[in-house]
């Protein structure tokens, strides 16, 4: 029987969670989800079968957070004695290679096309500025904030970064390449210092990164399995999430797969893409998924009324949204927690704002180094469009009773006694999520207040700062969960709530829970939730960070 060559192919693109609705599950049909990727080459570690790895880097970014998520597995699957080969025909033919080498560097070897360069250039943090587009249009914005980090307000009322802003901004670029250069040194074993000299160099033709120590051969794709089929022998190819899904090989892998004896259940509970009140959604034709309040409380109920469920992990990939979602989600996390179970929060790429606010009540918080999060703060307000619908012959009348049910009339100013309403919300809500951070954080109202004001962090800073417990990724998180409930690891069953058989789902709901778990077919993505903020429609939620981040 031959070996397996596992092959990692990052140039498709990688999911965070399968998509819910029928259109994007048909367009991501073929798209692994990074949990899948990980499992694998923690299950093919430990298979006598599997020979090596193989990677193809490129294609869609990724996170920094999906990369370090990656490097982590990769690190396992060599320290089981495995080689594992990455090979590209550049990184970035124009820029853009920085993530993709860092995300190679964890490999033993990299191979790099003749032709190909190393564009590892460094890290920017990039932010979009709609102001002037929106003065020309005649839109009057018009939204208030808490506080000066809250940048998300910015793309909309301002030209060009706030000094504030810039602070930030300075901050995150500056801890991502910290941890980029700390990782890039370690896999080439260079010094900190040399590894910056060369990306101040780069861009790197591939022969001058080969003799740099950043590339170890040269090569196409053939040359690079030929390599291999003469280390390791003949081996059959097999994408790492096919292998993952592969039913079982062995007499333990069958055994483990039995029903019976029934095995303690750690559940895993997903908030991905914007947080809303309601059901889940499978998010519009441009964007992902949003979760609903709704479905996320219905499961945290679930997992704590099942005695099966000994803990759970609460899976966040969400820039926020609503703060009443938000704040219901939070209730039902400290509610579950009051039974005795430990809730522990593994954030993935983003975990800010509302994201935050769900995370702080674990028992706790996982983040990656690059997981971007905290954005603890507030934003509302609207777009005037009057004048620029005028421009183009469109009017609207209104009548109206009450002095403020236009307050929100995306063809009105605010008046100064709405105006003022308006702040007293924001410093209500502010007020709200500072306290319920820190008292979650067990922190003090000042200290959290300092570490508050609407400002991002890395999943590294917030950590030396205390919004964030542990570094690391879904398994971390899923290894303190089962030591807190004092299981074993490898002796749990691992369950998505809420998860529904196909026959589940085409039965009718028999009471409010179970219709909570039920997908909307369709909602508004992000993208066009942006287009809407400006033409002076109520923005996601007041809990959201900025959308126009860019960090490579």
């Amino acid at each position: 029987m031959t070996g397996i060559l596992l092959e990692l192919d990052l140039t498709r693109g990688v999911l965070e969670t399968a998509p819910s609705s029928p259109l994007a599950a048909f367009r991501a049909r073929h798209l692994p989800t990074v949990r899948e990727l990980v499992v694998g080459l923690r299950k093919a570690a430990r298979d006598e079968q599997v020979a090596g790895l193989v990677a193809h880097v490129g294609g869609p970014p990724l996170s920094l957070a999906q990369v370090q998520e990656l490097r982590a597995a990769v690190a396992g699957f060599r320290a089981a004695g495995k080689r594992a080969v990455a090979w590209t025909e550049s990184f970035g033919e124009v820029g853009g290679g920085t993530v993709p080498y860092y995300l190679a560097s964890a490999f033993d070897e990299i191979w790099v096309q003749p032709s190909g360069e190393l564009g590892i250039t460094g890290v920017s943090v990039q932010a979009t500025f709609v102001r002037g587009a929106l003065d020309k249009a005649g839109v009057i914005p018009q939204f208030g904030k808490r506080r000066e980090y809250k940048t998300a307000v910015d793309t909309f009322t301002e030209k060009e970064m706030t000094g504030p802003a810039r602070e930030m901004a300075s901050r995150l670029a500056e801890s991502s390449y910290e941890q980029i250069v700390a990782g890039i040194a370690e896999g080439r074993e260079l010094t900190a210092e040399q590894v910056r000299e060369l990306v101040d160099r780069a861009p790197l033709g591939a022969e001058a990164a080969r003799e740099a120590g950043l590339v170890d051969r040269l090569g196409y794709r053939s040359a690079v399995y030929d390599e291999l089929e003469k280390r390791l022998g003949e081996t059959t190819p097999l994408l790492v999430e096919r292998y993952q899904r592969r039913g079982a090989r062995t007499l333990h892998d069958a055994l483990d797969n039995l029903p019976w004896p029934p095995k303690p259940v750690v559940a895993v509970i997903r908030v991905t893409g914007g947080i809303t009140v309601g059901r889940n959604s499978g998010g519009g034709p441009l964007g992902g998924p949003r979760t609903g309040s709704d479905t996320v409380t219905a499961a945290l109920r679930a997992a704590a009324d099942d005695e099966k469920v000994k803990a759970v992990v609460l899976r966040i990939d969400s820039p926020g949204g609503s703060y009443v979602a938000s704040d219901a989600i939070r209730f039902e996390v400290l509610r579950l927690r009051a039974t005795g179970k430990p809730v522990i929060a593994s954030m993935g790429s983003v975990a800010a704002s509302g994201g935050y606010f769900v995370a702080m009540p674990a028992e706790v918080i996982v983040a990656q180094p690059g997981t971007i999060t905290g954005s603890i703060g507030v934003l509302s307000g609207k777009g005037v469009v009057r004048d620029a619908l005028g421009r183009i012959g469109i009017t609207q009348q209104a009548v109206s009773e009450g002095e403020n049910a236009r307050m929100y009339s995306a063809q009105e100013e605010f008046s100064p006694a709405q105006w003022e309403r308006l702040e007293e919300t924001l410093d209500r809500i502010y007020t709200d999520f500072v306290a319920k951070a820190a008292d979650d954080r067990g922190l003090a109202v000042d200290a959290l207040e300092a570490l508050a004001r609407g400002r991002v962090w890395t999943g590294a800073d917030a950590h030396e700062r205390g919004l964030v417990d542990e570094l690391g990724g879904f398994e971390q998180a899923l290894q303190i969960a089962c030591s807190r409930a004092g299981l074993d690891r490898d002796e749990i069953a691992l369950a998505t709530v809420p998860s529904r058989s196909f026959l589940d789902r085409l039965r009718p709901p028999t009471s409010t829970d179970d219709l909570a778990v039920t997908t909307q077919p369709l909602s508004v993505d992000g993208v066009t939730t942006s287009v809407l903020t400006a033409l002076g429609l109520p923005p996601a939620g007041v809990l959201s960070m900025p959308l126009t981040w860019k960090i490579g």
